[in-house]
């Protein structure tokens, strides 16, 4: 007799995946490659291509031309297209179904360090820079929703993801 389906979850022999998860986590991580992607060209063509406003408050050149865009010398905006590119396979519905920790935690641990970076840009935004770069806003508002939807999802994964004890393994 073959278990019951639940609706909106992809059941496979391991796991119950949220059937939102994957689709919500890809669709954040393409929103966030695109803007990278943008910011990442305008970087590298030498600015001038931002369609931004140029206030006193709001005013991306300012961000994307401070001293605060880059990170030991490596420019910020090729590093968030870095981020989503690792995150891309991560976040594939095949990668949620996989037995195991190594993948959870591999995803979790990447968005923290991504979520650690835009604490630190928006640090140098408010305090340093003085001045808030909408694009760069929607890469960290994105990097913060995906923490929010991947952590909510592996809390919804059945059965949760389970530590193997030695004893436990088959031979």
């Amino acid at each position: 007799m073959s278990p019951p389906k639940t609706p909106g979850r992809v059941r496979t022999a391991y796991r119950t995946v949220p059937g939102w998860l994957s689709p919500t986590a890809l669709g954040l991580c393409l929103v966030g490659l695109a803007v990278s992607v943008y910011l990442t060209y305008d970087h590298f063509s030498g600015g001038g291509t931002l369609a931004c406003p140029e206030g006193e408050t709001v005013n991306c050149a300012k961000v994307t031309e401070s001293q605060w865009s880059s990170v030991f010398g490596v420019p910020v905006a090729p590093l968030g297209l870095v981020f989503f590119l690792v995150l891309l396979p991560l976040c594939r519905p095949a990668a949620f179904r996989r037995p195991g920790l190594a993948l959870d935690r591999l995803r979790l641990a990447w968005v923290g360090v991504g979520l650690a970076m835009v604490f630190y840009l928006v640090w140098a935004e408010l305090f340093k820079i003085q001045a808030i770069c909408l694009w760069c806003t929607v890469v960290h508002v994105v990097t913060f929703l995906l923490l929010v939807v991947l952590m909510f999802g592996q809390i919804l994964i059945r059965p949760a993801p389970t530590r193997l004890r030695y004893k436990d393994r088959t031979h």
